[in-house]
């Protein structure tokens, strides 16, 4: 929500409603922490929260951690602001809602249309609130979708055949608040339930803040809080802008209105981990090939165990490793700060902090930033956000993964070096020129995922592919000599490393460290991701695409590895059919992704 429609948000949307805010709290009530209206008993809360995707777009590889994420957040906070008085219990379905509706038939109207067709669905399919339950019960739904087209990790929205930035970003740091959101929340007085409605943007990508507006859909607004008079930086009023869900609290006014009463005993903050504890980027906007580090906020005599930090560069790519700390137990101090290293492009990053105290108390907090050239104007995505809304809504997506490690036998299948199977995976020999056939014609369109670490320096990473029976492949991280190592498509064009539309310059491998290789193989597109990052975006015909006759295999219709002057130990080599039918041709095991 922007700070306008913040004043406007529905909360309250039925007659019954309206008349119970009229009615006085019984006497007798008054000692027990209720609704608003003091018709029912929220001493006890049970949060359902569901994942709701549209029916023409896919779940977030990683939507269980998001979410789950975010519920631990908002029972912690309750269970602080409230001092037991109140308890909260948020359960997360373990499978996401399906809508029956595309996203243009849950966009057919204004913000309030878009909550109540979205809510009276999933309020239908699980027959929320028809059981009697000892806690209030409370639906929040985190949709997959905006009111209106928004790419929430670039943060931009067409308008009238341009893109413009949306958001709200305040003293360098991002925070919740595009236009094209749509958050809302009710308090059905009558039925005794309340429901919550996140937008994507008020969740999908972690700014600072979208854990109060969670909070403010999710519990506050559906037992009937409304906005402070005047303004506050309470979870109620201006939170969101201001930081962290653990920053903030509950109006301590509202709360005795709801029958809280002041603890004997005030709680310490400052000596929580919960309450106490940030993450800052610095710089809060980065330029490419920056140090970036994060500043730490801790609770007083804090003694850190470890802390684990990992970025993420694609909203659908996989969260990356970046630094891991275990002070001594010698070290009675916190780190003040955590690398996060350098970005050598300009690029949206989330990020995620997780930390253990030696006491055993953790917490995890998300973030969000940007790198840019300069802090005027707005990063873009590369394709616009009407065709990536276009491509979502049309576009097949990966099924159940093969894993083709489990097919290869070296002793068969290597065509050039010696290859072999050691503990945690298959390992190539260093010489020019090794590669070994993977027994698997893979189908029409597909996902390859590789998950290989160097050995050596460094140098040409291989994967062998094949589009409508051309043959290419993936070269990532070849060393030509030069100050960056190249990666691209062989061939594209005639054209190698050296040459290709594709090249790109930059050191993506690191020795001993492991990096993830996800190919995405369509008719007429493809694009491989390298430890989350996008390093190929090409689109063409197959026809273009061919195979250097250094690089051949007997069987011209298998997928194949390799590696040049590099040892490399594969422990993930994995196959999802996008569409058609691959045929392994040796007995195949399956997992899920």
């Amino acid at each position: 929500m922007t700070g306008q429609s913040l004043a406007r948000a529905v909360f309250v949307s039925t007659i019954a409603l309206a008349a119970s805010l009229l009615m006085p709290v019984k006497a007798a009530e008054a000692a027990e922490v209720r609704t608003w209206d003091g018709r029912h008993d929220i001493s006890k809360i049970e949060v359902t929260v569901a994942y709701f995707v549209p029916k023409d777009r896919h779940p977030l590889p990683d939507w269980h951690d998001r979410v789950s994420y975010f519920a631990k957040r908002i029972e912690k906070f309750h269970a602080r602001e409230f001092d037991g008085q109140s308890t909260l219990q948020a359960k997360v379905l373990g499978q996401p809602i399906t809508s029956a509706r595309t996203t243009e038939q849950l966009r057919a109207g204004d913000p309030n249309f878009i909550f109540f067709q979205t809510l009276r669905e999933v309020d239908q399919e699980l027959q929320f609130g028809r059981e009697e339950n000892a806690a209030f019960p409370i639906l929040l739904v985190l949709s997959e979708i905006n009111w209106r087209p928004l790419d929430d990790f670039f943060r931009v929205s067409p308008s009238d055949g341009e893109l413009q930035f949306e958001g709200q970003i305040i003293n360098g740091r991002h925070f919740p608040g595009a236009r094209s959101g749509g958050s809302r929340a009710t308090y059905l007085a009558d039925r005794g339930v309340g429901w919550g409605l996140v937008s994507a943007d008020g969740w999908r990508v972690p700014y600072s803040g979208t854990d109060c507006v969670i909070y403010h859909e999710g519990v506050g607004h559906p037992i009937g809080l409304p906005h402070p008079e005047p303004q506050n930086s309470s979870v109620m009023s201006l939170a969101q802008y201001r930081g962290w869900l653990s920053e903030s609290s509950v109006d301590e006014t509202q709360k005795t209105r709801l029958g809280w009463k002041q603890p004997e005993e005030k709680f310490d903050r400052s000596a929580d981990l919960f309450s106490s504890f940030a993450a800052i980027p610095t710089p809060l906007a980065p330029k490419p090939n920056e140090p970036v580090s994060l500043q730490f906020n801790w609770p007083k005599n804090a003694h850190v165990s470890s802390i684990r930090c990992r970025v993420q560069t694609e909203i659908e790519g996989p969260w990356v490793l970046t630094s891991e700390v275990s002070p001594s137990a010698e070290d009675a101090s916190a780190p003040k700060t955590i690398s996060v290293g350098s970005f050598d492009r300009e690029t949206p990053v989330s990020y995620r902090v997780d930390t253990t105290l030696k006491t055993g108390e953790t917490v995890e907090l998300w973030g969000y930033f940007q790198v840019r050239e300069s802090t005027s104007g707005f990063l873009r995505p590369r394709r616009s956000v009407t065709e990536l809304a276009s491509k979502a809504a049309t576009t097949a997506q990966p099924q159940e993964s093969i894993d083709l490690l489990a097919l290869i036998d070296p002793t068969q299948d290597a065509v050039a070096g010696e290859w072999q199977v050691v503990s945690g995976g298959l390992e190539s020999p260093k010489r020019f020129g090794a590669r070994l056939e993977i027994p698997f014609e893979p189908p029409a369109e597909y996902e390859l995922t590789v998950i290989a670490t160097p050995l050596d320096e460094p140098n040409g990473l291989i994967l062998g592919q094949l589009l409508n029976g051309r043959r290419f492949l993936t070269l990532i991280n070849h060393n030509v000599q030069q100050e960056k190592a190249a990666s691209a498509l062989e061939n594209v064009d005639g054209q190698n490393v050296r040459s290709s539309v594709t090249t790109l310059m930059a050191d993506l491998l690191r020795k001993d460290r492991p990096s993830q290789v996800i190919v995405t193989v369509r008719n007429d597109s493809v694009v491989v991701r390298c430890d989350g990052r996008t390093i190929i975006d090409w689109q063409g015909k197959p026809e273009q695409l061919s195979l250097g006759d250094y690089w051949e295999t007997p069987n011209k219709n298998s997928l194949f590895l390799g590696a040049y002057d590099c040892r490399y130990r594969f422990s993930r080599v994995s196959l999802a059919t996008i569409s058609g039918t691959g045929k392994p041709l040796r007995e195949v095991a399956t997992e899920k992704d």
